[in-house]
């Protein structure tokens, strides 16, 4: 993931939930989510993708689980996939509690520095321990520490998986306390995912706050589409009324243009057609960093993923990359703001 030390714990689990539903506990213990009229109106302004890594945990995972199901949301957990080959069992909870599971890579690597067969073997041994213990066949995949790019992206096609990264960073791998987590999540908007993690108490702890926060803004926790990469309604339709009806502006595409280089940076110029209004995420691959940007209003979910949005001069916006030794170009992505 970026921004979290290689030396940190590598396991993780992603979670998407839906707070909005009626959420029942079944007698067998599996979250039974309903629909109604008054659950529809509470997520009158969208849908939010609440992620956790590292998982399954031995230690954690069933606290996680049973924090989420008490306060009536649902998750997807991207896992490891040694853990979830050490770990069926938590696998088949995950699934049961009404959970989606995605792939995180079996020995979180940084990927980048594998070669794409290896790649695809991390992935392709991820979906057989997740289906192995009962989780389906992930179709979402979060590359370790943020850090992908068109090599990673086709191995993790080939096998039917999206590759996603995140919009908030909740920090609790960086210690942040639970009410610093509440805090980070009060920020997403419609569409958005935040990354947390299934191993801190601190997270478990924020859950029920979280929850209460997204139902007082109109939010619902969902699922994240895997044609999309956005977090939608739970039976992958976004709902009827409210924001996350696709606002007027057109599609969003981005066209790269490399610009100067020098020794120890380059700039890249993007330009955005098929709207006005657009919100463009650019990825970096570690050790680069943005240090100069030009033509846009940009903010930042962690140190390598930036976000960009129209500042009045026009569709056109550039940056400068300290490469820090690699010149890959960054991955784009765009939507409708």
């Amino acid at each position: 993931m970026i921004g979290k030390p290689a030396g940190r714990r590598r396991n993780r689990l992603l979670s998407a939930g839906l707070a909005g539903a009626v959420g029942v506990l079944t007698a067998a213990g599996v979250l039974a989510v309903t629909s109604s009229a008054d659950a529809a109106a509470d997520c009158a302004n969208g849908y939010v993708g609440l992620t956790y890594d590292d998982g399954p945990n031995p230690s954690n995972t069933t606290n996680l689980l049973n924090a989420l199901r008490s306060a009536g949301v649902r998750a997807t957990m991207f896992n490891v996939g040694q853990n979830a080959a050490a770990n069926p069992g938590l696998v088949s909870a995950q699934a049961s509690a009404g959970m989606w599971i995605g792939n995180h890579s079996y020995t979180h690597p940084h990927m980048l520095t594998l070669s794409q067969a290896q790649m695809s073997s991390e992935l392709s041994r991820t979906q057989t321990a997740i289906q192995n213990g009962g989780g389906g066949t992930p179709k979402l995949f979060r590359p370790p520490y943020g850090e992908t790019n068109a090599t990673l992206q086709s191995a993790a096609s080939a096998l039917g998986l999206r590759t996603l990264t995140w919009d908030v960073d909740s920090q609790d791998w960086n210690g942040a306390s639970t009410a610093q987590i509440v805090q980070a999540a009060s920020t997403l908007s419609n569409g958005q995912t935040i990354l947390m993690h299934d191993q801190y108490a601190t997270t478990v702890a924020a859950i029920p706050q979280i929850a209460a926060g997204l139902r007082n803004r109109g939010l619902c926790a969902g699922m994240i589409s895997p044609s999309t990469g956005r977090a939608v309604a739970p039976d992958g339709t976004p709902p009827t009324t409210g924001p996350t009806t696709p606002p007027p502006g057109g599609t969003c595409t981005t066209t790269y243009a490399e610009g100067q280089k020098w020794s120890d940076r380059f700039n890249g110029q993007v330009t955005v057609s098929g709207t006005n209004n657009w919100v463009v995420t650019v990825t970096l691959q570690s050790p680069q960093k943005i240090i100069a940007t030009w033509n846009a209003s940009v903010s930042w979910s962690s140190a390598t993923v930036m976000t960009a949005r129209p500042n009045g001069n026009g569709n056109t916006f550039g940056f400068t990359v300290q490469h820090g030794g690699n010149w890959a170009w960054p991955s784009l992505s765009c939507r409708v703001g």
